[in-house]
């Protein structure tokens, strides 16, 4: 069986480095995000054995949110220099695991994500992230394999667990927040509307959409609300969905031909001193040989 692991790069970084105490490296550069990246990177090889892992990555340039709404992610804090500073290592060792990276000026890596995980031709895609908007891309192919509390304890989640998550089915994840806007994105949805009123709704008219055709069947306070509220509802829907159509040339082939102890591996972990990882990555190794082995039988 093919299994796709998809990793939401920047979000797993953002994560392992407000999760790790300091690190440097020998020449005292930070690398505690890599060093939780690379620990997340085996976790995942041991508990999902992928037959095919790819990197997803944000940009620097605005995307197209930012550009729809000049105040969309505006109230977030400049990343951390620390952090900043370990994005191009993160991808040398992605280059050393010899895992493809993919991102697009213009496009979050959530929607490359979406468009990677509708184009694969596998039998499972599993995407691991620290991002709950990423739920939304949840069905009968594709899962999110999240870390719950900082990177020691990670959930699969399916469309059952989604659903007792988020309170709507994963494709109706961007019409729950059409109405309650998105305090880390700094979109507004429908002032006034609440999750609890914003599930009831979609409960009962299935969509966006749909609430918006039965306005008349709504009570009038929140009849009015949503009325007020119907230009942010829907820019908000278009910020909160995530594309799947990103023009990204991904080709499963290269996905498949990652390394867990090559040289290159080895070699990268004695530049950033990461002894104790060099010892876990030549055990995963054989690991992976085992179960190709084990396949093959």
């Amino acid at each position: 069986m093919n299994k796709l692991v998809i990793f939401d790069g920047h979000a797993i970084l953002h994560r392992a480095f407000h999760a790790l105490p300091p690190l440097t490296t020998r020449s005292g550069e930070p690398i505690n995000a890599v060093y939780g990246l690379v620990s997340m990177l085996l976790r995942v090889i041991q508990d999902l054995q992928p037959t095919h892992i790819v990197f997803c990555m944000d940009e620097k340039a605005p995307t197209f949110r930012h550009k729809a709404f000049k105040d969309y992610q505006i109230q977030r804090p400049q990343m951390a220099d620390e952090l900043a500073g370990q994005i191009a290592k993160a991808k040398e060792v992605m280059e050393a695991f010899n895992i493809p990276v993919f991102s697009k000026p213009g496009f979050e890596a959530d929607d490359v994500i979406g468009t990677i995980a509708k184009e694969a031709k596998v039998d499972e895609v599993v995407i691991v992230t620290g991002d709950k908007d990423i739920l939304q891309l949840v069905n009968e192919k594709t899962k999110i394999y999240m870390p719950i509390l900082g990177l020691s304890n990670s959930k699969l989640f399916g469309i059952e667990e989604t659903v007792a998550r988020m309170g709507v089915a994963p494709e109706l994840i961007p019409d729950y927040k059409a109405l309650v806007g998105d305090s880390s994105d700094n979109y507004p949805g429908v002032p006034g509307i609440g999750p609890k009123t914003a599930i009831n709704l979609i409960t009962k008219y299935k969509s966006l959409t749909e609430i918006y055709k039965n306005l008349t069947n709504i009570s009038a306070a929140t009849r009015e609300k949503l009325e007020n509220g119907k230009e942010s509802a829907l820019m908000s829907h278009k910020l909160a969905t995530i594309v799947k159509d990103v023009p990204v040339e991904f080709g499963l082939e290269k996905a498949s031909l990652w390394k867990v102890d090559g040289q290159k591996v080895l070699d990268k972990f004695s530049e950033y001193g990461f002894k104790t990882l060099t010892e876990r990555v030549k055990k995963v190794g054989k690991e992976v040989d085992q179960q190709k082995q084990m396949t093959l039988l």
